[in-house]
């Protein structure tokens, strides 16, 4: 089987850069009943309704999440919100709550349903159950390991499969959190979710104060603070296993996870038949959304064509900005050729997005700056039809005059190639510079 390949759209220009870099599907959410109400263009029904349409037009699909755990007031206006996005025709609905799911099988018994990750689907009974009720699909949770996944897919065949293999981790259980609802009041389960996990925090000395409580022995802690030696935590019951806790002048992050990574098991993924492989990230940049599409659609051509697994893949998303990167639960002990990527603390971003390419006419791209670069600088040109690197060694402004170096964000400038390329070869072109470090 050759799985779908399922990429985030927090918005057209997202949808659009995911198609061209291999994306076979995109999901979006449905911003009220959602869990991504903050940067989601696709509050507006006319653009919802022209994503769709647009990928309808691409034989691609438009999956549409629609997965908080409601309270009542949103109960009474969800069927209404609803039905005109239902007429638009989205491929499924992703939803988590039962009670929602049976006001849409009342009302709309042919739309298709998706159980999302919420509902933590962690076994092939509940997945059994799950198809009993109409469920076309069960988005199984991230706290799965692969033998696990593939006992499910034997034992429930009829249902259809889908996976994370790329983005951000939750602390909580697949995204079943409370910790950005009690330090702000902004629910988690509701789509308000603020990240609170990933806040930095500062250690206080502290003493008991007459009544018992902790109190901080200095209130006022001077800027910049000296960085720390990073601490390792043993907890009481394991002896041994030590967890390691950093703090710098930036404060500690020990609540903050790792982001997933697992193109490593697109081939074994696609061999027990898993039927989609999603990435997160729906407040992500465009450039984002191309990069991991790239990759993980040449890792499941790979996969479908038997050739062996490309380690370079995993070097290619090492040049994204992450918080270092784990293969999450599917497994417990990678073999040691991984122990470099998946234990190793480096996770500096290595390359930086630094331009769209607009327009290329005579050997010259046009480039849109995002990111200052100038010449000397190792360029990779990255196109929907495949890669190429250069060091830049001329760049001109959009005078024509020659300049060493492309200032940032609201500049055109213009670059020679050494070999012409089609115009329709650099749609959705973008530009990205080496890091050195």
């Amino acid at each position: 089987m050759i799985p779908e390949l399922l990429s985030p759209a927090g918005s057209l220009r997202n949808m659009r850069y995911a198609f061209a870099y291999g994306a076979d599907a995109v999901y979006a959410g449905q911003p009220r009943y959602s869990l991504r109400v903050r940067n989601n263009e696709f509050k507006d029904l006319e653009t919802l309704g022209s994503g769709i349409e647009e990928a309808h037009r691409q034989n691609k699909k438009f999956y549409l999440a629609s997965n908080i755990s409601p309270h009542n007031d949103k109960i009474r206006s969800y069927l209404r919100d609803l039905a005109p996005v239902i007429e638009m025709k989205p491929d499924a609905l992703i939803m988590a709550d039962p009670g929602l799911m049976m006001l849409v099988r009342e009302n709309w018994p042919d739309m298709p349903i998706h159980l999302s990750v919420q509902a933590n689907a962690v076994n092939w009974a509940s997945v059994k159950f799950w198809h009993q009720n109409g469920i076309q699909r069960v988005i199984l949770s991230r706290e799965l390991a692969l033998d696990e996944i593939e006992e499910i897919r034997q034992r429930v065949p009829e249902m259809e499969i889908e996976v994370f293999v790329h983005g951000a981790l939750c602390i909580a259980y697949s995204g079943r959190c409370l910790l950005s609802g009690y330090m702000n009041h902004r629910d988690p389960n509701q789509g308000a979710c603020t990240n609170a996990c990933r806040w930095k925090y500062q250690a206080h000395d502290a003493k008991e104060d007459e009544t018992g409580d902790l109190v901080p022995v200095q209130t006022y802690v001077p800027e910049p603070q000296p960085v720390t030696e990073p601490v390792l935590l043993q907890q009481a019951q394991r002896p041994g296993e030590f967890m390691p806790a950093y703090e710098d002048e930036h404060g500690t992050y020990i609540m903050n996870s790792k982001d997933l990574r697992a193109v490593q098991h697109v081939e074994r993924l696609a061999a027990m038949g898993v039927h989609s492989l999603k990435i997160e990230g729906r407040t992500k940049s465009h450039y984002y959304v191309a990069r991991t599409a790239q990759v993980y659609r040449q890792a499941i051509d790979d996969a479908a064509h038997g050739k062996p697994f490309n380690m370079h893949l995993m070097d290619e998303l090492e040049t994204l900005a992450n918080r270092g990167y784990t293969e999450g639960f599917y497994r417990r002990h990678p073999p040691k050729e991984y122990q470099n990527y998946e234990m190793g603390l480096n996770n500096a971003q290595q390359q930086q997005f630094v331009g769209e390419i607009v327009d290329a006419r005579d050997s010259v791209i046009t480039v849109d700056v995002k990111n200052r670069f100038e010449t000397g600088d190792t360029l990779e040109l990255m196109m929907p039809g495949g890669n190429t690197r250069f060091t830049l060694k001329t760049l001109s402004d959009k005078h024509g005059k020659t300049i060493t170096a492309a200032p940032g964000s609201g500049h055109r400038v213009h670059i020679p190639l050494d070999q012409p390329l089609a115009e329709a070869a650099l749609k959705y072109g973008l530009l990205v510079k080496d890091i050195h470090a």
